[in-house]
């Protein structure tokens, strides 16, 4: 009997790999905020403006790491993580491929992400999502985090969260 695993690595952020997966995951969340508040998806010449805007070049040692989860060997996930300060990473790009959700990938990326905010320095991780973001928000309780006051003005951002790495 062979068993299916997920394997997380690093990954330079301008990969094919990584441009794949943000693609997949922008495309995911502006759809669906569109569609929620719009009943549209989202323009083909703003979806091109923004992915491309988002390179996620903050991702990359010494401030930053991007972490891509393949399933079978196939990419089918990520996480990044990016210093604030010497003290605090901000958890950012979490996605997993739809058809590989209930697998384990989501907690297995975002406990490697934790991990890389240590090495980074980080004794604290943030992150911001969406009130859509259910599942997402569901995820981050479950590992520990909890929602806080607000730490930016992103124009998306509804939902703050903080967890402490020490």
């Amino acid at each position: 009997m062979s068993f299916v695993t997920w394997t997380i690595a690093p990954e330079p952020f301008d990969s094919p790999v990584a441009a794949a997966l943000w693609r997949a995951y922008y495309t995911e969340v502006s759809d669906r905020w569109y569609l929620l508040h719009e009943g549209h998806r989202t323009e083909p010449g703003e979806l091109e403006r923004e992915i491309a805007a988002a390179t996620g070049a903050e991702l990359t040692p010494p401030d930053g790491q991007l972490l891509v989860g393949r399933y079978d060997g196939a990419p089918g996930g990520s996480a990044g993580v990016r210093l604030l300060d010497p003290a605090t990473a901000e958890l950012t790009r979490v996605f997993v491929h739809e058809e590989l959700r209930g697998k384990g990938g989501a907690a297995l990326l975002v406990t490697a992400a934790e991990d890389a905010a240590r090495a980074l320095g980080a004794t604290r991780i943030v992150l911001d999502t969406r009130g859509d973001l259910v599942e997402a928000r569901a995820l981050y309780a479950q590992l520990g985090y909890t929602e806080t006051e607000p730490h930016n003005t992103g124009p998306y951002a509804e939902h703050w969260f903080r967890k402490d790495l020490s």
